[in-house]
This record gives C-alpha cells, structure tokens and sequence, in this order.
C-alpha cells in the first residue's frame, strides 16, 4: 500500500473543495473520481438545468412584453440552449480542468473506482481494470452522492427513460413529455421543455407539487403550470410503462393512461452507499449517521447529498469546511442545520428557510404565522404579469424569533437571502420590524408578513 494522508473518494462539489483545501494545507490528498470531477452539479444538474432555466425564462418573459411595454415575435430555439450547455457551462463535459485545478493544488487524481477495504484502507480500481491501494494515515472521506431513484412502476426498467444526466444532453425538444415527479427537478424541467413547445405532464405521487416546501409555494407554481397548459395530476403513480415504436405509454392508478415521445424520471434520489465496502469498517450500507463534525466512524467523514441534509451543492460545500477542520484539528463551529435555503428555479421561483408551518407545529413549537401576497406588493404592480406569489414567515411566539420562511415569486432566491440570515442568526422579529426596507422592492413585503404575524 502507498501511505498518504487524506483519501476522497468521490468529488462533487464538496469533495472537490474539501481535497483541494487540504492538500493546499499541505496534507498528502488522493482524490477519487468513478465519472467527472466536480460531480452531478456541475455536468447534470444545477448549472446545465439552469442554463436551460434562463432560456425558458427570457422566452416567458418576452411573451409578457404586450401587456407592459410592446409587442414581440417569440421563436424558441434549443439549439442556442443546447450549444450553451454543451461549449459554454460543461465543455462538452469534459473534467480536465478541474483536474488540473486537484492537481495544481497538489493533490493525486485517479479517475476509478474507491472501495474501503479497512480502517482508513482504500482500493482505487483504474479504468484500465488495475488496482491501487492506499493507507491514509488521517482517513478517508466519502462524498458519493446519489443516482436517479426508480419508481416501483412494472417495466419502467426496460424503457429508454431519461433521467436528469439524459435531459440534458439532448438536442432537440420532444413533441410530449411526461414527468414522473413533481419536486425540484422535475418542476424545472417540466416548465422549461413546455416554454420551448413540448406538450407536457407532471404526474406527482404527492397530493402537491413541490410537497417539502409551504402548501402557499405548491398553490402558486400549480396555477403557473395550469395557465402555461402544463398537465398536472397530483396523488397519482404510475404502475406500469411501456415503450413501443418510438412511444411511451404510462398507466396509472388513477385508471388513465398517458401517452408520450419521451419520458422523465425525477422521482427522487438514491444515496451512493452500496459497494463502498463499508462492511468492512463496521457500517450498514443502508444507513450511515453522522455527528455534528461528519464523523461517520474512526477516521471516516461523510459529507454531501448522502449525509442526509438536503441534496444541495451549498450544503455538501459548507460540510466540507466542517469536516476539514475536524481533519485539520482545528477549532470551529459544529454543523448546523436550522437554516438551510433552498430554491426552486421555476417560474415562479420558489426559496424557503427553516422549518415549514406543519414541520414547526409537528416539533411542538408555539407557531405565529405572517404572509403576505407579492402580486400585491408596490412592486408587484409595477411588475405586472409574473409577479404571483407570496411571502411567509413562519415564528417561534415563545422566543418571538423566526425558525423558517418561505418566498414565491420573482427573484424569491435573492429575496430569501435576508430571511435566511434572520433564521440562522435567530434575530428578534422586534430589531426585523425595525429595519428599513427599500422601497419599490419585492424585499419589501418581508416586512408585510412580519407585520401580519401580530394579527
């Protein structure tokens, strides 16, 4: 065995920040990559997805010119999306740069298979089927990520469905899609593929779209997606789908079939856990805890999607600075999760913090809640078609702080951001009431709903 310090295997966003940190610290690192360094987000997910998002939007927006300011001929094109993605956000998904970003670092790339084989022993199988093993004198990180789960629907499996990594990658838009899912992913999706002219149908097992966020947030993007003729059946699975000359076919228990040119699968994730060879430092592959460092075992971290706190590239980075110091043996705060942001690239976007209103009464906190309407807002009018959607803040009465809110609308990813620093620094709603917010702006109506909370 080669004895280095610190073995990563895996290098999503967090695994490639945390390796190139502590090899530039001076640690001897050997990152691990089974597909692309940099991981889902970059290649498959948040920055392709919302290349894809910004084309929609521009299209939607353009469609909206007649009722504020003039007339316009719409004429969406993929290509220009397709070329985007594939020259300008992935370089044809090709790793090499961040590769020579580990490297530059100092730290060793094998692009391979990891397996723990031991305490803090890992086998790395290369591509070319020979094996390299190291001893890492500190231990071993995991950042493994998740794969597309497969709904439990009779011959899904033999079909040629497409998950998020197919999607986009594709050069043309299907005539009509089906979305199996109606979280993040398959919202954003499914909206984009219907703007560029696909007849589309979301079809969610949950009773509403988006069920993690506020039922407020749901409301507003299902009204969105209806007035955009986007199908929408909610409380609904499919339980069997065939694929036949160039056709799926989806029947569901709701005794309707569907039919579509293409499929999509965006029905949540499964963790990377299998086959890492945990067994053999004492873990059940199919669940490994973590404590507030992201110790998942005696010179074991876990940090990123498959630690269970959300599957979001800025959690995964900030777990990763967690964890170096713990590896570092330096002094900083534990992880802490009470104000995790989360946004939805639809139209309207969708951001929340915190505790939803149900999650709150469930922990058995005193709730008061405050909303307002953002279409209502000074802003809202002056913005015109678009600007559907709410502002809610969910309070502790006891502590009289906020422990969650939610943003529908326009920009609600940036307007998030004053509500996240209220929730993780638990700021009393007394100093929030009074701030001076800036007027016209959509920021604004956070004070709206901080008032109504003492109605």
């Amino acid at each position: 065995m080669t004895e280095v310090d610190l073995v990563v295997i895996g290098t999503g966003p967090g695994g490639e920040s945390l390796a190139t940190k502590a090899a530039t610290s001076g640690l001897r690192v050997v990152a691990v990559e089974k597909h692309l360094v940099g991981g889902e987000c970059p290649y498959y997910a948040c920055i392709p997805t919302k290349v894809m998002v910004r084309g929609s939007d521009a299209i939607a927006e353009a469609r909206r010119l007649p009722a504020i300011g003039g007339a316009a001929t719409v004429e969406p094109s993929w290509s220009v999306v397709a070329r985007r993605i594939a020259e300008d956000a992935t370089d044809h998904w090709d790793d090499r740069a961040a590769v020579e970003r580990l490297e530059k670092a100092g730290a060793t790339v094998h692009h391979g298979t990891g397996r723990l084989t031991g305490l803090r022993q890992v086998a790395v199988t290369l591509a070319d089927g020979s094996v390299v093993e190291y001893d890492a004198a500190v231990g071993v990180v995991l950042n493994i990520g998740t794969r597309p789960s497969l709904p439990p629907a009779e011959g899904l499996a033999d079909t040629p469905y497409w998950t998020n990594r197919d999607i986009v990658k594709v050069d043309s838009v299907p005539g009509s899609l089906v979305v199996l899912g109606g979280g993040p992913i398959g919202c954003e999706l499914a909206q984009v593929f219907a703007r560029f002219g696909a007849r589309v149908t979301v079809l969610q097992y949950a009773d509403r779209l988006l069920d993690h966020d506020e039922p407020e947030a749901s409301q507003a993007l299902h009204d969105a997606f209806v007035h955009e003729g986007i199908r929408v059946l909610t409380g609904t699975s499919a339980t069997r789908v065939d694929h036949t000359d160039g056709t799926f076919t989806i029947t569901t228990d709701a005794e309707e079939t569907l039919t579509a040119e293409k499929l999509l699968v965006a029905a949540g994730r499964t963790p990377n856990l299998d086959d890492l060879g945990l067994e053999t430092v004492g873990l059940d592959p199919k669940g490994v805890e973590v404590d507030e460092h992201l110790r998942a075992g005696d010179g074991l971290w876990l940090i990123g999607d498959a630690a269970g706190q959300g599957a979001f590239t800025h959690v995964s980075m900030y777990q990763a600075d967690v964890a170096l110091r713990d590896i570092l043996g330096e002094q900083g705060e534990p992880a802490s999760y009470h104000a995790i942001p989360h946004v939805t690239f639809t139209d309207p976007e969708v951001a929340g913090v915190g505790l939803t209103e149900a999650a709150a009464r469930e922990k058995g906190i005193t709730v008061k809640v405050g909303t307002t309407d953002l279409a209502e807002s000074s802003r809202g009018f002056l913005h015109g078609p678009g600007a559907a959607g709410n502002v809610k803040v969910v309070a502790d009465a006891d502590r009289e702080i906020l422990v969650g809110a939610s943003v529908t609308g326009p920009a609600a990813g940036e307007i998030i951001g004053l509500l996240v620093l209220a929730v993780h620094a638990r700021i009393p709603i007394a100093q929030l009431r009074s701030m001076i917010y800036a007027y016209p702006t959509f920021h604004r109506a956070i004070e709206s709903a901080l008032v109504d909370l003492s109605h």
